[in-house]
């Protein structure tokens, strides 16, 4: 029974890592494209809205699996 609830924890682990990763990718990606074609600012905060909403979410998710853990 503890292998399956392993099993969820890893695979979400797994998942927020990757999230993580691809946020922070993507967000350099934007903020350089967006240096070199010289785009508005508010497309610079866009991305980093985006990006702060996919580390808070990976926060969230890493905080609940920590606390599942500990019970």
């Amino acid at each position: 029974m503890g292998g399956t609830g392993q099993d969820r924890d890893a695979a979400q682990m797994r998942l927020v890592a990757i999230v993580i990763a691809l946020a922070m990718c993507l967000w350099l990606l934007v903020q350089a494209l967006g240096s070199h074609y010289n785009w508005a600012g508010r497309w610079a905060f866009l991305a980093d809205l985006a990006a702060i909403g996919a580390f808070v979410w990976s926060l969230l998710v890493t905080w609940r699996i920590w606390r599942r853990r500990k019970a």
